[in-house]
């Protein structure tokens, strides 16, 4: 274990200085360092671990797969996470669960619940439109929320296949992924939707913040379109899901 490093980072246009134990913990953050005068401050307390350590035993009980071994270094990138994810909702910026890929300068994340297939299905855009696609986040990325667009953000949390880019595009649509027979797409209505965002995006503990959290999922709603998109992952799905979007 080394003594503690600081520098700091730019996440969603937000700059924070980070305290961390782990120089792999640095590394993980290398592009996303900044020069910035930050203004937030980021530093996991041994509580703050220990609640991450807990959260990761029930997870491992509740899946059956007691007794799995977490590295420390796993922890704090955790607790990290989790602290940025908690600080950032003062500066309406709301973490949100799903792939987010890029088309044509506009962001589309595709979300559901984890094994159903979002990668899979962001990976067929990639194949069918080539160069005009790309994914800024394959797992947590950041909204932006403001009065005149969302904008997503690339972050250094990006799933296992680790796909991200330090970048942002304005919101086009969320799309809820299923797994279907057919390739299909329906507009969602924003009471159809707002469950979908409730549970994909960041929830908090802190009824004020958690009063804000509400507040940026409504405005996302406002300004955003929300679909549902039934797929059987065959190429031709992103082609559906793109057409019946334009």
């Amino acid at each position: 274990m080394n003594d503690k490093t600081r520098f700091n980072i730019e996440i969603a246009g937000v700059a924070a200085a980070i305290e961390c134990t782990y120089e792999h913990n640095r590394d993980f953050l290398h592009d996303y360092m900044t020069d910035k005068t930050p203004e937030l401050f980021i530093s996991p307390s041994e509580e703050d671990l220990q609640s991450i350590f807990s959260e990761f035993q029930k997870s491992d009980e509740f899946q059956e797969n007691p007794g799995f071994s977490y590295n420390n270094y796993f922890i704090e990138n955790n607790a990290i996470h989790a602290l940025l994810a908690e600080s950032l909702v003062d500066f309406n910026v709301l973490l949100m669960h799903g792939s987010a890929i890029v088309m044509d300068n506009e962001a589309y994340i595709f979300t559901a619940p984890s094994g159903t297939g979002k990668s899979t299905h962001t990976r067929l855009w990639l194949r069918n439109f080539g160069d005009r696609a790309y994914i800024i986040n394959d797992d947590k990325p950041m909204l932006k929320v403001s009065d005149e667009n969302i904008l997503v953000y690339g972050t250094p949390w990006d799933g296992k296949h680790h796909i991200s880019r330090n970048t942002s595009a304005p919101l086009k649509a969320i799309i809820q992924l299923t797994r279907d027979e057919e390739n299909h797409i329906e507009p969602l209505m924003p009471k159809d939707a707002f469950p979908l965002l409730l549970r994909q995006c960041y929830r908090t503990k802190d009824a004020l913040r958690m009063s804000k959290v509400l507040q940026m999922e409504q405005r996302i709603l406002e300004t955003v379109k929300c679909y549902k998109l039934g797929c059987n992952m065959d190429p031709s799905a992103a082609i559906v899901a793109y057409e019946g979007m334009k």
